[in-house]
């Protein structure tokens, strides 16, 4: 009896893989959004304009505390793309390919198609340039040359009329569509392609496809068809934070002088005060009525996307590489440690999980935890955890797979992103840019935990010759409660109360960082 029972079983088992294995697979589609902090209506915010998104949130997975692992567009998406940090990949800047310089690591889309995934790239996923190899890193990452709008090549070129009709780079650019190169722009073209390419792939193909669609906006200039201007009244962004000066007990070194807006031609005659400004009141809305208006554009177009897609067999993931400074601290733009230049939208939708289960998710999340989560819900093999930082397929980050199965691991609260940033030295510089670095100027790398209660940021010595750090030599201390503090607004730093926080965060940090390190030599990082 016993026997026959055992040889029921393996014939169901093995029915049961037939069934598995020639199960279709899904598709996969992966929208990056340039630049976008969570100003969505899906996150609560009163002033966004983002039905679509607002709308595939509802019937997806909302992660609302995600993390980059750097402010800044290629260490971010490197770094998302390899499931790696930035220190791993040693690229801080825009000038390194990590196949290279470091090591020939698998990628997200190229692990999708060594599994029999047609992967294809349209608009900005890779960062272009030399830190994708000048190609988007094709033929290993993509089945097929990376689809680039020819409209991005005017990005930066002067397109954006003033009212005398002379064209300008300008910051803010609302534009009608018939003035500009090709009556188009880069995002409009890319997404015409992206809905091309799921149309192509109806017929006639029995693999799966791989899609990811890069967004330029809301990135910097704001250039947008102008009737999305229309809703948003300028009045709304004049109180959108009251602060006007740098916080007084923020480091020098956490400063980031926002050189990329005032090198615009509507900014750099404003005699802005170099570093720390302000920006005028009336400027300041226009920047950020600019910015709502730029992310309405781009949801309108993620509509259109989501409309040429079939849900029941496509799991689509939404994201930003990173978010945007709109006045905290008297800064903008990017480049810096802080919660709004880190913090991003991530959301997920799954034919596996029904909108019946779609939830908030409130646990710490990072980028690099969506290498890992797409590989499960495509139902490949499991991407293995790094253990050796030379191995060619391996991820730093977790995978979301079983909170999206809603195992209450959202109530775990040891999880902690780790994000950094660098910098030439104390002081905001324009010789070299402080913002953005080359690896040569790079002297200091600010190292920032989030945990579910604080951030805490510890700027160090950093050596760009052999990438190693000096935790003892300290150029600056942040620490943040955001229980009180969602702004980032008071550094508990100079408290004496709040040291044992302190240094426990601190030795967190540098566990994370250095973990051999501090196994060896706790005792030295005590103060």
């Amino acid at each position: 009896m016993s026997s026959a029972w055992t040889l029921l079983s393996l014939l169901l088992l093995h029915l049961s893989d037939l069934g598995a294995a020639s199960a279709p697979r899904h598709n996969v589609v992966m929208v990056i959004f340039d630049d976008l902090r969570p100003v969505l209506g899906a996150y609560g915010d009163p002033l966004a304009s983002t039905p679509h998104l607002d709308a595939f949130a509802r019937g997806g997975h909302v992660f609302t505390r995600a993390y980059s692992q750097q402010a800044l567009c290629a260490p971010s998406r490197n770094s998302l793309l390899t499931g790696r940090r930035p220190d791993t990949l040693h690229l801080y800047d825009f000038y390194s390919y990590w196949r290279t310089f470091v090591g020939n690591f698998t990628t997200l889309p190229q692990y999708f198609k060594q599994h029999g995934y047609h992967t294809y790239s349209c608009g900005k996923v890779f960062h272009p340039g030399l830190s994708s190899n000048n190609s988007d890193d094709y033929p290993l990452s993509w089945s097929a040359p990376a689809f680039r709008p020819r409209t991005e090549q005017y990005m930066n070129s002067p397109v954006c009329p003033d009212r005398e009709g002379v064209l300008r780079k300008n910051l803010i650019c609302p534009v009608h569509l018939q003035t500009q190169p090709y009556k188009t722009l880069p995002d409009i073209e890319s997404v015409a392609e992206a809905l091309r390419f799921v149309e192509s792939r109806k017929s006639g193909s029995d693999s799966p496809f791989f899609l990811a669609l890069g967004f330029h906006k809301p990135h910097i200039n704001f250039r947008f068809p102008r009737q999305f201007l229309q809703r948003f009244p300028l009045q709304k962004f004049f109180n959108y934070t009251e602060d006007s000066l740098k916080p007084a007990d923020m480091p020098a070194v956490a400063w980031n002088p926002y050189t990329d807006v005032r090198a615009r031609d509507d900014f750099k005659h404003s005699n802005i005060s170099f570093p720390y400004g302000p920006i005028s009141r009336q400027q300041a809305a226009q920047i950020r009525q600019a910015y709502y208006a730029s992310v309405a554009y781009v949801d309108d177009l993620f509509g259109k996307l989501l409309a040429g897609l079939d849900l029941q067999r496509t799991v689509v993931l939404v994201l930003g590489d990173h978010g945007w400074s709109l006045g905290e601290h008297a800064e903008w733009a990017k480049y810096s440690n802080f919660e709004v230049a880190l913090r991003v939208p991530l959301i997920i939708r799954t034919p596996e999980f029904p909108v019946s289960q779609a939830k908030n998710h409130t646990a710490i999340t990072e980028l690099l935890d969506v290498f890992p989560t797409l590989v499960d819900l495509a139902g490949l093999p499991p991407l293995p955890s790094c253990t050796d930082a030379a191995a060619v397929t391996c991820g730093e980050g977790k995978s979301l797979y079983p909170q999206l199965e809603g195992l209450g691991l959202d109530e775990v609260p040891d999880y902690v992103a780790l994000s950094q940033y660098p910098r030439p030295g104390m002081l905001p510089t324009k010789h070299p840019n402080s913002d953005k670095p080359k690896l040569r100027n790079i002297k200091i790398m600010g190292y920032s935990l989030r945990t579910d209660l604080y951030r805490y940021t510890l700027w160090v010595r950093f050596h760009a010759l052999n990438f190693s750090r000096d935790w003892h030599d300290i150029y600056g201390e942040e620490l943040y409660d955001h229980r009180l503090d969602a702004g980032e607004e008071l550094n508990l730093v100079p408290l004496p109360e709040f040291d044992d926080v302190r240094q426990r965060l601190r030795r967190r940090l540098i566990q994370a960082v250095d973990p051999a390190l501090l196994s060896h030599s706790s005792q030295h990082f005590e103060e």
